[in-house]
């Protein structure tokens, strides 16, 4: 089962890797993705490694290389959702629009678990 975390006064669940694992992340890129204007950066195979603490992801994005995801105006980047992943600072005023859309494979995870869609 997923953890329960308060942040900001406000209760919510991480859910279990077994779940996410389920899930595909889809980016489209409404704006070209260049080295300027704050790429995605990644650290490849990170996801395989589940629900991580925040500490046990510092330590990961501190210890292994990262990948600046660069895309063209239209291109399209697919995840997953554990993938280790933040959007770098931009050095320019280049706009850097991205639609993101996620996919799971099924409603039903699990028995007695249903992915809540709204």
């Amino acid at each position: 089962m997923g953890a329960v975390v308060k942040e900001d006064g406000i209760l919510y669940a991480h859910a279990p890797s077994w779940a996410l694992a389920h899930v595909l992340a889809l980016r489209l890129h409404l704006d070209a993705s260049g080295s300027e204007n704050g790429p995605l950066r990644i650290i490849p195979g990170s996801h395989a490694a589940g629900v991580l603490t925040d500490d046990e992801v510092f330590y990961v994005s501190r210890s292994q290389e990262h990948v600046d995801c660069l895309l063209p105006r239209g291109g399209v980047l697919v995840m997953r959702p554990l993938l280790i992943h933040s959007s770098s600072k931009a050095r320019s005023d280049a706009p850097r629009r991205v639609l993101h859309i996620e996919y799971a494979d099924s409603l039903n995870l699990g028995e007695n678990i249903r992915m809540a869609v709204a």
